[in-house]
């Protein structure tokens, strides 16, 4: 349910929770709190019944860390990417990786991109 409410909303739901998420990420860790999520669904409109919401961070915290990574809240979310986007990300991070290392230092997409 929670997810059909999510895809109905569209993907600026998604990108204003994601940025919303970094703000309140103070020690840039990636990592949620419970009453830190449910205080950005609430921000979002996006409440959910307390039942609902136990479910959910059942789901998500998997690990019982008593946090939720925002990267595996955001795949629980969508799912997997379809091959076209695994293709073209692929691609991607084959111009990044020039020097076939299998990593990309910052370094390296800062000489590739530009956020201007």
């Amino acid at each position: 349910v929670f997810r059909e409410t999510l895809s109905k909303r569209g993907v600026r739901v998604i990108t204003g929770l994601g940025k919303y998420f970094q703000q309140i990420d103070k020690n840039r860790n990636g990592l949620l709190s419970q009453a830190a999520l449910k205080e950005a669904l609430k921000v979002f409109h996006l409440e959910l019944p307390e039942g609902d919401f136990k479910s959910l961070w059942l789901i998500l915290d998997d690990s019982k860390s008593d946090k939720v990574d925002y990267g595996e809240f955001t795949h629980a979310i969508f799912g997997e990417m379809n091959e076209y986007r695994k293709a073209f990300v692929r691609k991607a991070y084959m111009k990044l990786d020039f020097n076939k290392t299998g990593s990309v230092p910052m370094v390296d997409v800062r000489k590739c991109y530009c956020a201007k």
